[in-house]
């Protein structure tokens, strides 16, 4: 059974960092893609960075790149997010998700199978 646990959200000040983690079991990560997700008040949920371990692969949305860096830890089982230079525009609802379609496209929503529950991240002074 997929399981998705994120962690690490909370209130950070602007120009802070956090780093999410997402443990993922009952699969390999080599054999899925790995992603994170947000979604704000009133927005649609987007990709923020996503990685295919086994093609070797990584997606950054244009929000985050140069701020945001996405890594696995195999032997943990564990994906995480770092954050930096955060500001209130991070602000929303971050998603740990995983698919395991041969097909899908790297990043989009509706390709990915498995969810987690989402943790806050909140950036404000």
């Amino acid at each position: 059974q997929v399981q998705l646990v994120e962690s690490g959200g909370g209130l950070v000040q602007p120009g802070g960092s956090l780093r999410l983690s997402c443990a993922a079991s009952g699969f390999n990560l080599d054999y899925f893609g790995m992603g994170w997700f947000r979604q704000a008040p009133g927005k649609r949920r987007e990709g923020v960075a996503c990685v295919d371990n086994g093609r070797g692969t990584t997606y950054y949305g244009d929000s985050v790149k140069g701020r945001f860096t996405i890594s696995s830890d195999k032997a943990n089982a564990t994906v995480y997010l770092q954050m930096t230079s955060l500001g209130p525009e991070d602000t929303a609802v971050y998603y740990c998700a995983a698919s395991d379609s041969l097909l899908y496209r790297l990043c989009l929503v509706s390709d990915y199978d498995y969810w987690g529950q989402g943790t806050q991240v909140t950036v404000s002074s």
